[in-house]
């Protein structure tokens, strides 16, 4: 690939980032409802919010905006660009695309209210084995998909056994979302697997370790793991695309 193509390719896939981005502001606020109580449905000066996608600005009191905005156009931009870096034009990468604004709405979510909501992890684990099932079929692909079967199988197995030995730390939400994960970083291998694995762990413990130290946490204290761990599966997903 010439270097303007390559360098368009990365280009266009920062821009549909920031547009997936813009329109995830609204969805992060209403899953960012606490656990056991029902997604929102009013801003936060009680006027009622329809649909999912969109801005996280109410229209009848024109207010500020009450959810994220420029970090979600800017975090998916980033991400969306450099996996496209990573990729190249493997048909993998339509795959990566489509999946990236979900993650980043994730960690919003469970930065925000420590949830990882159903609606989103289970459909994400569905859709990353059906996407890459497709891309298995096309051409010029680089991965397995039965690996990324494996890996998905695997990495839930390997949660689900943490939150039942520790229950408070780790949460049946990240059960759920490690099985999409064990699919994205599966389709590279089993190296990618445990790259990745080891990549989310690490990132929590050093966050972790600097709210200890900084005296904002204490060894007991919960933190949302999902943004660690969907850190660390895009730290793999990289490396792994960079080296397949």
């Amino acid at each position: 690939m010439s270097d303007g193509l390559y360098a368009a390719l990365v280009a266009a896939a920062a821009l549909w980032g920031a547009a997936a981005g813009a329109v995830l502001p609204r969805a992060a606020y209403r899953f960012s409802a606490p656990a056991g109580q029902e997604w929102r449905t009013a801003c936060p000066a009680g006027h009622p919010v329809t649909g999912w996608l969109g801005r996280a600005r109410c229209g009848s009191c024109a207010g500020p905006s009450y959810g994220p905005g420029a970090a979600c156009v800017v975090v998916t931009a980033l991400v969306c660009g450099a996996l496209a870096a990573a990729t190249g034009t493997r048909p993998e990468l339509g795959v990566w695309l489509l999946l990236a604004p979900v993650g980043v709405l994730l960690a919003v979510v469970d930065l925000r209210v420590q949830r990882l909501p159903d609606p989103l992890t289970l459909p994400f684990a569905a859709t990353a084995l059906v996407l890459l099932g497709l891309a298995a079929l096309a051409p010029e692909h680089a991965g397995e998909w039965t690996t990324a079967l494996l890996g998905a199988l695997a990495l839930g197995a390997g949660y689900f056994v943490l939150f039942l030995i520790n229950p408070a730390g780790m949460g049946f939400g990240d059960v759920k979302l490690a099985l999409g994960a064990g699919a994205v970083l599966g389709w590279y291998g089993w190296p990618t697997v445990m790259l990745g694995t080891f990549a989310g762990f690490l990132f929590g413990a050093l966050y972790g370790g600097a709210l200890v130290v900084a005296r904002r946490a204490g060894r007991k204290t919960a933190i949302p793991f999902g943004p660690f761990l969907i850190g660390g599966a895009l730290t793999g997903l990289l490396i792994g695309a960079y080296a397949a």
